[in-house]
């Protein structure tokens, strides 16, 4: 579990509000811990073991399985294997990070994130040996977080690993959401879209889902390898031609798209023996770190779960929100701690070094230059913000000043998309390191 300590950063030890201000932070990462929240849903007691309200009596089974797949399934999975003991027969976690853990009796293999490489390729292919070696009397427990539609990938026959790579990122590029990207992906994938659910030879299937996606649709998770997928390949060719990606897209991806069958729906009797079940969110996260705020003094307030396009539009929304609530102390009184979640995008035009969070805080220093008492703070809380080892920054009103002083001006480091290096310069960027769990962005906006 990360400390407060770990969130420090040179405006957040300079403010009279930085130690609340960093057990604040620490509080929503702690709240989403991935074997606390399988924690609170499963339970064993002698040969029963409860999920969510469904009982299953584990001597009818042949075998029990466990699947790992996302950032956070080494955590979730060991939990599990602490409940489930003896009775776990065979296990195999993929994830982004494969930690120093010699007790866990895992197999633990990593993957490619956030665009899926040979290791992703190959996590795909023994995915798929260990889900079709199942049969109608096993038990498959499978652990799903953020990360998984990267970490995991088995495309369909006739496309590439090259052709995956191509698609992803061109769709992270261009500003795509994970929604959209995602659809691509159930429908390109045999893992993904219910396929795990397709796979397993009528396997009954128990999935515990820490959602890293803006309202928690179970198909988005990863991708949905265990849930049915509501969209048509009419849809993902659909994306294509909103963001006009026909010249950068291989080829064999529209063959693919249209020639597919579709993806397993709703109505689809492979899910009679599925069950799933959300154990953690952004919605579950931010409230953790209100009610730590409140308890620290500050006046709390919940703002929306559902950000989402682009970081730089989302940037100015916030900090127009936060000026207003400065000046009139409405919706709520200083001092305050308001929390939106969700996750943005970030159209790629320059060659810089950032992410979303990075990115919207950047967007947000010219937006409070000279505001004095106001605080914005992203933070992605798998620790990792885009391919960097930053989770966010710290904007003030102080930040733009400061900036200047140093000869950094803020929209020259938004046109190359170098929202990191800005920020390391100012010592203001967020490192706590890998959380091990997944659940979307918080952005943090303080009046004081």
């Amino acid at each position: 579990m990360l400390s407060a300590e770990s969130f420090w950063t040179s405006s957040l030890r300079l403010a009279s509000q930085g130690p609340s201000i960093t057990r604040i932070l620490a509080a929503a990462i702690a709240a989403v811990e991935p074997g606390a929240a399988v924690r609170r849903f499963v339970r064993l007691d002698g040969e029963i073991l409860s999920v969510s309200g469904r009982v299953y009596d584990l001597r009818s089974f042949n075998r029990m399985v466990l699947l790992g797949i996302g950032k956070a399934s080494v955590a979730m999975s060991d939990v599990m294997v602490d409940i489930l003991g003896e009775w776990l027969s065979s296990s195999l976690v993929i994830t982004k990070h494969v930690p120093n853990i010699p007790h866990i009796p895992l197999t633990i293999l990593p993957g490619g994130h956030p665009v899926p490489d040979v290791l992703s390729l190959k996590a795909g292919q023994k995915t798929i040996e260990l889900v079709s070696s199942l049969g109608s009397e096993d038990l498959l427990f499978c652990l799903i977080s953020g990360g998984g539609s990267a970490l995991v990938t088995a495309p369909l026959e006739g496309l590439s690993l090259a052709d995956m790579q191509a698609l992803t990122s061109a769709l992270l590029a261009c500003g795509a959401s994970v929604d959209e990207i995602n659809t691509l992906r159930r429908h390109l994938d045999r893992v993904k879209g219910g396929g795990i659910a397709e796979l397993g030879n009528g396997a009954t299937i128990v999935s515990l889902i820490l959602s890293d996606v803006v309202g928690s649709p179970l198909e988005a998770i990863a991708s949905g390898p265990t849930a049915p997928d509501p969209s048509m390949p009419l849809e993902a060719l659909a994306i294509l031609a909103k963001y006009g990606l026909e010249d950068q897209i291989p080829p064999s991806i529209y063959a693919a798209l249209r020639s597919s069958p579709g993806t397993p729906g709703p109505d689809d009797p492979i899910f009679k023996n599925v069950q799933n079940v959300l154990v953690g969110s952004n919605f579950l996260a931010a409230q953790a770190a209100l009610k730590l705020a409140q308890e620290e003094g500050f006046h709390p307030y919940l703002l929306r779960t559902d950000l989402q396009g682009e970081a730089r539009q989302a940037a100015f929304e916030l900090a127009t929100f936060l000026r207003q609530t400065w000046k009139t102390g409405f919706p709520i009184p200083a001092p305050a701690c308001i929390i939106a979640g969700g996750e943005t995008t970030v159209t790629m035009k320059g060659n810089g070094k950032g992410g979303r969070n990075t990115e919207l805080a950047l967007a947000a220093v010219s937006e409070l230059a000279h505001f004095p008492n106001v605080m914005l703070i992203t933070l992605a809380t798998d620790g990792e913000d885009g391919a960097t080892d930053a989770a966010g920054a710290v904007v003030t009103g102080e930040t733009f000043q400061h900036a200047a002083g140093l000869g950094l001006h803020p929209e020259h480091y938004l046109e190359r998309n170098d929202s990191y290096s800005f920020f390391e310069l100012l010592g203001d960027l967020l490192k706590p390191g890998s959380t091990g769990t997944n659940v979307n962005d918080l952005v943090f906006l303080f009046t004081f």
